[in-house]
């Protein structure tokens, strides 16, 4: 990344269902792009609430384990994960895409991780997932390149309207436009009739000031709970389109799907 410090990202949330009902929709969200070794190192800036209560934060329990800043945080935990893998040369920056905490409520979808090797090159990427159930699973893809496909088994139950089933194929770029860093996470779930569901979360990226984080604040003043309510508003269209329903079977007996 070129961008140093901590950032937030201006962008958008796009889901679309291609069958049995097609369903589709685009919401603007914000999030946070943390230089995690940096924050580290560092530590945290006065604009941004780090391990703290305030109306927008982020807190390292949220992430991995549920480990504390005094444990390690998030990051021991990254590392940890890595080195069980075999991944032992991300000894560069480790970037965390992720929804911040607001007014103490957290849900996040997904977040990724980007690991780098010390000459800047993507050595890993985690995606982190959790389903509204309260659990949470790792796709790990190692050697990962930007703008190539990469691909994961899904084992995990993210959605009742979707079978734990197929495959999903990730994509990730990293460009500059207009002198900002633009990010983007794709992700297709695939089963064996071909595509079903192709999402995607972008976003401009631009430091995490003050005046920044107010913005956020002003636009988006309940974003994660605004994230759980879409969801079940769109399971409740899903049911009216007649969409099938799957019950949730028990959590892969792993924690990290290579």
């Amino acid at each position: 990344m070129s961008t140093a410090g901590a950032c937030i990202g201006w962008g958008q949330v796009r889901h679309t269902r291609m069958r049995p009902a097609r369903h589709a929709f685009v919401y603007p969200t914000a999030f946070l792009m943390l230089p995690m070794r940096r924050l580290q190192a560092e530590g945290a800036s006065a604009d941004l609430a780090i391990n703290r209560r305030a109306w927008f934060a982020f807190h390292d329990k949220d992430h991995g384990d549920g480990r504390s800043a005094a444990e390690g945080g998030a990051l021991a935990w990254l590392n940890e994960l890595l080195q069980q893998e075999g991944i032992r040369d991300a000894q560069g920056e480790v970037w965390l895409q992720t929804f911040p905490r607001v007014l103490g409520h957290a849900f996040k979808p997904v977040s990724f991780w980007y690991a780098h090797r010390p000459d800047g090159s993507l050595a890993a990427i985690v995606a982190e997932v959790n389903n509204t159930f309260g659990e949470r699973h790792c796709y790990l893809l190692p050697a990962p390149q930007y703008g190539h496909t990469l691909r994961a088994d899904k084992v995990f139950h993210v959605s009742p309207f979707c079978d734990v089933q197929g495959e999903y194929r990730f994509r990730f770029m990293r460009t500059q436009r207009g002198g900002h860093e633009q990010v983007v996470a794709r992700v297709e779930h695939a089963d064996a009739d071909g595509p079903l569901i192709d999402t995607s979360w972008s976003g401009s990226l631009q430091p995490a000031t003050s005046a920044a984080l107010r913005q956020v604040m002003w636009r988006f003043p309940l974003l994660t709970l605004g994230v759980v309510a879409r969801i079940h508003w769109h399971a409740l269209l899903l049911w009216l389109k007649k969409v099938p329903f799957w019950r949730k079977p028990a959590p892969p007996s792993l924690f990290v799907t290579r």
